[in-house]
C-alpha cells in the first residue's frame, strides 16, 4: 500500500469511527472510565444500593439513621496508547493487518475519548520509541495520531516494550488510563506490566490474525519472520508441525492471561478478522458493569 493509500484509508477510519462514536460508543466509554478523582459534596440519607464503604458514621450516630457521604467526580482523564508497529504488525492473512486493527480500535477510542474532553497520548514503538505524541484534547490530535499510526515508517522491526514504558515513564508521572496494544512477540516483560499497572490503569490490547495460531490445511509454504527477515519452508501437513504450533500459541496466552490477572491488568483479545466494534463495545460494557476506572 503506497502513501496515497494509506493517507486514504486513514481517512476512512476518521469517518467511520466518528460515526461509531456518535451512535454507538460514547455512553459505553463513559460508564467504563471514571474520573481522576471525586470532590466532597453532600450527606445524605443511606438508600439501599449504596455504597456502604461510604457512610458518614458520625452523622449516623448523631441521627440514628445511617448517612453517606456523596461526592462529584472530577471527570477529567487522560488516555495513553501505546501501539506496536513493529514488523509483525503489518501482517494480516485477510483484508486487514494487526497495525489497521489497532488504528481502528484506537480511532474509536480516541474519538470517544474526545467526545468527552479528555486528553489522548500516543508512542509508538517498535524495538526503538519510534513516535511520542504528548496527551491533548480535541479531534485534531486524533486525526494526527491516526496519521502517525497508519502512515509512520518504522526505522526498525523488532519489539520492545520496555522501551515503550520508559517513554511513558519519562512523559507522565500522574495515574492515567494506558492502552497497550501489541502481539506481544517480545520477551521479559511480565514484570514490566506489573509495575504498570500498579502505577496506571492498564489495559493489555493482544492483536492477532487466525495463521499466527491455524495453520491452512495442508500443503508446503514458505513463511518470513516479519521482524527477523528468517525464510522457512513448512509441511502444514505436519502432525508435529501443528501440535507443537498449537501448544506454543496456547503457552503464550496462559502466559499473558496470567501475567494480566496477577498484576490487576485488563486485557482485551482481538483477531484480525474480528468484528472490532463489537469486541470493544462488549469490553466497555463488561468493565462498566465491573465499576472499573481510575
Amino acid at each position: 500500500m503506497d502513501q496515497k493509500e494509506l493517507e486514504s484509508r486513514a481517512r476512512q477510519i476518521q469517518v467511520e469511527s466518528r460515526k461509531a462514536v456518535l451512535e454507538q460508543l460514547a455512553g459505553q466509554y463513559r460508564s467504563a472510565f471514571k474520573g481522576v478523582g471525586v470532590e466532597f459534596e453532600d450527606i445524605r440519607e443511606y438508600t439501599p444500593g449504596d455504597d456502604i464503604r461510604a457512610i458518614d458514621w458520625n452523622v449516623t450516630a448523631r441521627t440514628g439513621k445511617p448517612h453517606v457521604k456523596s461526592f462529584k467526580e472530577e471527570r477529567e482523564l487522560t488516555l495513553y496508547f501505546l501501539i506496536d508497529v513493529s514488523g509483525s504488525s503489518y501482517f494480516g492473512s485477510g483484508g486487514v493487518s494487526k497495525r489497521e486493527m489497532a488504528t481502528r480500535v484506537f480511532s474509536m477510542l480516541a474519538y470517544a475519548a474526545a467526545h468527552h474532553h479528555d486528553n489522548v497520548g500516543l508512542i509508538l514503538f517498535s524495538d526503538e520509541v519510534e513516535v511520542h505524541l504528548k496527551a491533548r484534547k480535541g479531534q485534531r490530535g486524533v486525526m494526527q495520531m491516526i496519521d502517525a499510526i497508519m502512515c509512520h515508517q518504522p526505522k526498525s522491526k523488532g519489539t520492545c516494550i520496555s522501551k515503550a514504558v520508559d517513554c511513558l515513564n519519562q512523559v507522565r508521572s500522574s495515574r492515567c488510563v494506558v492502552f497497550l496494544f501489541s502481539d506481544f512477540f517480545d520477551k521479559n516483560y511480565h514484570a514490566l506490566l506489573g509495575d504498570v499497572a500498579r502505577q496506571h490503569d492498564l489495559i493489555c490490547v493482544s492483536l492477532s490474525d487466525v495463521r499466527e495460531h491455524r495453520l491452512p490445511a495442508g500443503g508446503m509454504l514458505t513463511v518470513q519472520d516479519a521482524e527477523s527477515g528468517e525464510l522457512r519452508t513448512i509441511d502444514c501437513k505436519g502432525v508435529g508441525l501443528r501440535a507443537g504450533m498449537k501448544a506454543r500459541v496456547a503457552e503464550k496466552r496462559e502466559a499473558l492471561e496470567a501475567c494480566c490477572y496477577e498484576s490487576g491488568a485488563e486485557l482485551l483479545w482481538l483477531q484480525t478478522e474480528d468484528d472490532f466494534l463489537h469486541s470493544l463495545i462488549g469490553f466497555l460494557k463488561e468493565r462498566g458493569t465491573r465499576g472499573r476506572g481510575v
